[in-house]
């Protein structure tokens, strides 16, 4: 297959907006525990449809699992196990920090540790160092480390400038401090997805033996890694569900309300779920330093968490200095991804 990185790039961008905006349909659910409708999405992005859509792209989906090396199963799930850890402090940071902030932190430290890891693991970062096309790459992904770190001064001016009754009218449990401790661990936690897809090229391969179109070919790969993190999830907030005796929100609330929540739930963990199907398709175009998707991807998110955090009036009554930082920061990340499908246009 040729490799088209702006392709690549495009189809990682719509991922991106998925990825920035499955938490908006959770404004909508009413009555119900965090805990609650995190797992309803859940059940929606990690369950339903990877299953769904790796069968409808798959050919002989079951034979292909079965067929693959164990340990990639594995080493996928248990990497979508520690992912799934820092899945539910990432949800953790929105509540403290809000989507503009919370997205940039998080993300700051998932981008490096995600991009960076792989290619060292694999011994193939001092090699590409000595390269034109990888010193382009690399460029681009200390220009998004950049960019992620304008955006998180511009939250820590925010943080500043408001008062707590202006923040908590948009973030009702706004907390600098805790927000940025649950952010680091849950950053680095959710670097294990990029691993986890590391881990299952050999379920990918194997899914291309079967006939899959190979821009299709991750999508099997993303059963195992889900299902981990499912795992994860479910025990977590199954625990939540119990002490915090919030177990009969799943049927509490009128008819109407009810079907609601299930509703926007569900089509949050949809949105959610659309990321990572066109991130997988946006990986098999990057071609030699497809690792590198994993920076345009965090770009992307936090460019559109952060344009959602301003459409929400999260950033309402600070100084014009702390917007003009927010929107250079955007800026910055988007000539980032530029700055990565450059480099993998000339490995190409």
């Amino acid at each position: 297959m040729n490799p088209s990185p702006f392709l690549g790039v495009f189809l990682h961008s719509i991922g991106g907006f998925a990825a920035g905006s499955f938490y908006i349909p959770f404004r909508k659910v009413r009555k119900w525990a965090w805990e609650s409708y995190w797992l309803m999405q859940g059940v929606l992005a990690w369950i339903i449809m990877p299953w769904l859509i790796a069968w409808l792209t798959t050919p002989r989906l079951l034979s292909v699992l079965s067929h693959s090396p164990s340990g990639s199963i594995e080493w996928a799930f248990l990497f979508g196990a520690l992912w799934g850890i820092g899945g539910l402090t990432f949800g953790l940071s929105m509540r403290y920090l809000g989507m503009s902030l919370g997205y940039a932190m998080s993300l700051g430290f998932t981008a490096v540790f995600g991009t960076l890891v792989p290619p060292i693991f694999h011994g193939k970062f001092i090699p590409m160092a000595h390269t034109a096309s990888g010193q382009a790459v690399l460029a681009g992904v200390v220009v998004c480390v950049i960019g992620i770190a304008v955006c998180a001064l511009a939250g820590i001016h925010k943080e500043r400038e408001l008062t707590t009754e202006e923040k908590q009218s948009t973030i009702e449990e706004f907390d600098l401090v805790k927000g940025f401790l649950v952010a680091a661990f849950a950053g680095v936690m959710s670097a294990c997805m990029a691993f986890g897809i590391d881990a299952g090229k050999p379920i990918a391969h194997t899914a291309l033996l079967a006939g899959t179109d190979s821009v299709y070919q991750n999508n099997s790969v993303f059963v195992p890694i889900m299902a981990g993190g499912f795992l994860t999830n479910l025990i977590w907030c199954g625990i939540l569900n119990i002490k915090n005796k919030t177990a009969g929100d799943y049927l509490t609330g009128k008819g109407g309300q009810l079907a609601a929540n299930y509703f926007f739930a569900g089509l949050a963990g949809i949105i959610w779920f659309g990321q990572f199907f066109f991130y997988g398709m946006g990986t098999t175009k990057m071609g030699r330093y497809n690792f590198s998707s994993w920076s345009i991807h965090m770009a992307f998110i936090i460019v559109f968490s952060n344009l959602w955090g301003l459409f929400f009036h999260e950033w309402k009554g600070v100084r014009p200095v702390t917007r003009k930082l927010i929107w250079s920061g955007i800026a910055v990340l988007i000539f980032s991804t530029i700055v990565i499908g450059f480099g993998n246009y000339l490995a190409a």
